[in-house]
């Protein structure tokens, strides 16, 4: 009878034993599984910060190479890289405010948006390049200063975007006019920079590639911070101009002096005057004057810009409106809109590499070539209207704005006389900036059907392309002087 219970009890105890025992196993597995899981991720955190860290040394490596590290080029690119960084991220951050305002009344606001960056753009940069031709010293703070005035505004329109002050639409003007007095002080300071046997276009394209990484880094950066809200993407963008802000102050200080300067592509560039009879009449006469005086290769070449920012204006706010109230039939009107953006943004970095390998090439040549893609893209488009022919509009407008730019710089660099560049790259800039404007005004002033938008805008690049061959027919004799 004894022996009854003996057994039962040695059974329950077996059954509690292999409970016990499997359930350190389990325990066992589960800590073993958590602390792979852990060295997982640590193991992870470093590789990617070691492949983060190896990246930025071959990056640095790369900007500091050819000399540009000891005659201060490199400091300037990573000056570009960091403004565009702030740049992207001030963009995500108001890329969504024209959505949530009603589509007419949207138009409305930004047709008085882009009326409100003619006049201050177009005061301000004739006022700089002169002021810079004549003062050689402060452009580090200048720089500065347009960095530093941003980040002012980006916090005040982190504020603005949550509470929606009328401060939105101004503030946001503040930093399109101090991003474009930044683009001017800064192409200024480039050639003093240069290391010996560096060219114009290789200087051009290092900064335009740092650019292209800026934008990457500070869009997803941004992009990330818009999650919580996008006041903390205009607060990082505030973070990121301080930044910038210490870099300018910090550049060589030959940014400041002209002693020291290089003699690049000493091919007899030829003078503009900068002052004339017609100082003391209107902005408009003063603008014609000054296009008028320059020889042929940069008035070519600044026409042909003009047509690439037209055609970039466009579509950036016919684009927005469009595929907001009529998307291709299918597709989300805002994949579609991201998806446009980004070939563009593809174009525009393809176009930084082409440009540096094609150095060798006449700029002339390439503005040409790019102004007739162009062309050929937005005819596409009018005529077999889809999501490929978009895309390709993109893609074509990025890489064709970008090559123009490079091409039509180097012109500017090699057929300008130092003593007035400045103020033609400030002249020239305050034409592209009204030429993006209005350029933006007929996408937003036109009814929002595709052909006859895509139609318009291929129209008028037609024009610009036969008036830039005429120009060149009509002005034979100030042709740009030969290349040995």
């Amino acid at each position: 009878m004894s022996a009854g219970p003996g057994v039962g009890g040695g059974e329950h105890d077996g059954t509690h034993g292999t409970a016990r025992r499997a359930g350190t196993v389990l325990r066992r597995g589960a800590s073993a599984t958590g602390r792979a899981i852990g060295h997982g991720t640590v193991a992870g955190a470093r590789l990617a910060g070691r492949g983060g860290r190896a990246g930025a040394r071959r990056a640095r490596a790369y900007t500091h190479s050819a000399g540009a590290g000891e005659s201060g080029l490199a400091r300037i690119i990573e000056l570009h890289f960091v403004n565009l960084a702030g740049d992207a991220a001030l963009t995500v951050s108001l890329a969504g405010t024209i959505f949530a305002i009603p589509t007419d009344e949207a138009r409305g606001q930004v047709a008085q948006f882009l009326a409100l960056t003619m006049a201050p753009f177009a005061l301000l940069a004739p006022f700089i390049g002169p002021l810079l031709d004549r003062f050689r010293h402060g452009r580090r703070w200048a720089i500065g200063t347009t960095l530093a005035l941003r980040a002012f505004l980006c916090w005040v329109l982190a504020g603005a975007v949550t509470d929606g002050s009328a401060w939105l639409f101004p503030a946001a003007l503040g930093c399109l006019v101090a991003s474009k007095a930044y683009g001017v002080t800064r192409a200024s300071a480039v050639p003093r920079l240069l290391p010996p046997g560096f060219s114009l276009v290789n200087a051009n394209s290092r900064n335009a590639l740092a650019g292209v990484a800026g934008m990457a880094v500070g869009g997803g950066l941004a992009g990330a911070a818009a999650r919580v809200g996008p006041e903390w993407s205009l607060r990082l963008a505030f973070l990121i101009y301080v930044v910038g802000t210490v870099l300018a102050i910090r550049l060589p200080s030959r940014v400041d002096s002209s002693s020291g300067e290089l003699d690049i592509e000493d091919t007899g560039p030829v003078p503009v005057p900068p002052r004339g009879s017609g100082e003391r009449t209107s902005l408009g006469r003063r603008l014609r004057s000054r296009v008028a005086a320059l020889p042929t290769t940069v008035l070519v070449a600044l026409w042909s810009a003009v047509g690439a920012r037209l055609l970039t204006g466009f579509l950036t706010l016919f684009m927005a409106f469009l595929m907001r109230e009529h998307p291709i039939p299918g597709h989300s009107g805002t994949l579609v809109l991201g998806l446009v953006v980004g070939a563009a943004g593809a174009g525009n970095a393809l176009g930084t590499v082409v440009g540096n390998a094609l150095r060798r090439l006449r700029p002339d040549v390439i503005i040409a070539v790019a102004l007739i893609a162009d062309v050929l893209a937005a005819l596409a488009a009018a005529f077999f209207y889809s999501l490929v022919t978009l895309l390709v509009l993109g893609l074509v407008a990025g890489l064709a704005a970008q090559l123009i730019k490079l091409s039509s710089d180097a012109v500017v660099q090699r057929d300008i006389e130092e003593s007035v560049r400045t103020r033609v790259f400030a002249w020239s800039e305050t034409v592209l900036q009204i030429a993006w404007v209005v350029g933006g005004g007929i996408g937003i002033g036109l009814p929002l059907v595709p052909q006859l938008g895509f139609g318009v805008i291929s129209a008028l690049l037609v024009v610009v392309l036969g008036v830039s061959v005429r120009i060149r027919m009509v002005r034979p004799g100030a042709a740009a002087p030969h290349h040995p």
